[in-house]
């Protein structure tokens, strides 16, 4: 028995809020569970100086988590810097939205999604990706509307979720309970299409076989096309 009492198969309440920030190109309250993020998209009509005059877009992404996000206060990094979990967080985010993005039909400009924890229980990074993707596709339909690109360069959903064996069993979707339990830990991202994009799995305590990695990634398609319709839903 999952400690919330789900099925192994099933996923927490996923829900999707838009436009819920006034300044922003495109935003988002994702709601995965207890796990709550803000999205925004921000769009700049510069690029990096290492990428100007080079045509190409560009797609970035910080993320960062409220004090008390989680059971106890956590310092703010503006105060003590960031951590290499942050770090390695926002970078996956960033990569991950990339890979659905046709830079070229973006034209020379950078559109940065930031992603702020509110609440934490399990599955951040994963509802981070899912939101985002919301909030980047707001900023991108603005872009569109403007006239200022002729082509839409989303060319596909992103969507992200974990899976792992919790009690020798394997799980979809793990809350803070499973995660930190868990003898096997993963992370899925993958397009609309079922395209991975990027996998994250460890060891936690146990090993595991190929068939139980199957088995998982069998979940996480379940999982992500949960998550790829909570977008439709959002975005009308």
């Amino acid at each position: 028995m999952r400690p919330s009492g789900r099925d192994v198969r099933e996923m927490r309440p996923v829900s999707i809020e838009t436009d819920v920030t006034r300044h922003a190109e495109g935003s988002c309250l994702i709601r995965c569970g207890d796990t709550h993020v803000l999205c925004t998209a921000s769009i700049d009509e510069r690029v990096p100086p290492w990428m100007k005059n080079s045509g190409l877009g560009w797609v970035t992404a910080e993320y960062g988590m409220l004090p008390r996000a989680t059971h106890s206060r956590m310092q703010r990094e503006a105060k003590k810097g960031q951590s290499g979990r942050t770090q390695e967080i926002q970078r996956l985010i960033g990569r991950s939205l990339r890979a659905a993005v046709d830079r070229s039909a973006l034209g020379e400009r950078q559109i940065t999604v930031d992603c702020d924890v509110i609440q934490a229980d399990g599955g951040t990074r994963c509802a981070s990706i899912t939101g985002g993707w919301v909030a980047l596709r707001l900023a991108v339909n603005k872009l569109m509307k403007a006239g200022m690109i002729s082509s839409d360069p989303l060319t596909d959903h992103v969507a992200a979720v974990s899976c792992g064996i919790y009690a020798g069993q394997p799980v979809l979707d793990l809350d803070y309970p499973e995660d930190s339990e868990a003898g096997v830990d993963g992370n899925f991202v993958m397009t609309g299409g079922r395209r991975l994009i990027e996998v994250q799995m460890s060891a936690e305590g146990a090993t595991y076989s190929r068939d139980q990695m199957n088995t998982l990634l069998d979940l996480a398609d379940a999982g992500v096309g949960t998550l790829v319709g909570a977008q439709k839903a959002a975005l009308g």
